[in-house]
């Protein structure tokens, strides 16, 4: 079941759903409209699953930044957002697609505990100019059925996540590098 706007806002107030920060006016009918953080990573070179990925990370300027078709580029959600009780489902959102912006396609979901500011997979169809803070896309909250295991809780991947972060497929490629866990 997805939670309503109000239905947010009272998680919210029972601290059952944390959204930080928090503005009462992005909730809409069925989620609450996300932002886009100040910080891009862009993917440099070829990528390999068994590697970690390059990447040079820049602020966006006030005057914005422009995406590129030839680029592939990580983000980062303004809010930080999580729930012991609810699952999260994160995408873009109507008006960034017909800027020809496709945002967060490949994992748009947010396990019950999970608590972090999303990394955010971002491809341009064309040159297209964004800016740091701007409406990027919608969260839905979900009721979970079923005993609860929090994601913070488990020896996961992402759980430790606060901002952008690159692909660690590379600790499961049996050709890969390994890399401590933090």
């Amino acid at each position: 079941m997805i939670l309503t706007g109000p239905a947010i806002s009272a998680a919210i107030q029972a601290g059952e759903i944390t959204i930080d920060p928090y503005d009462p006016a992005r909730l809409s009918p069925n989620a609450y409209d996300w932002r886009l953080g100040d910080t891009i990573r862009i993917c440099d070179g070829d990528l390999d699953a068994a590697v970690p990925t390059a990447f040079a990370e820049q602020s966006i300027p006030a005057a914005g930044l422009v995406l590129t078709p030839d680029a592939f580029y990580l983000g980062v959600t303004l809010e930080k957002t999580g729930s012991e009780t609810y699952a999260q489902l994160l995408n873009g959102d109507r008006t960034i697609g017909a800027l020809g912006i496709w945002v967060h396609v490949s994992a748009p979901l947010g396990h019950q505990g999970h608590a972090i500011r999303w990394t955010l997979e971002i491809r341009a169809a064309r040159p297209v100019r964004i800016y740091a803070g701007m409406t990027f896309g919608k969260l839905i909250f979900l009721s979970a059925f079923g005993t609860s295991a929090s994601y913070q809780q488990q020896d996961a991947k992402y759980a430790a996540t606060d901002g952008i972060d690159i692909s660690r497929l590379y600790e499961e490629n049996p050709g890969g590098v390994r890399c401590p866990r933090n």
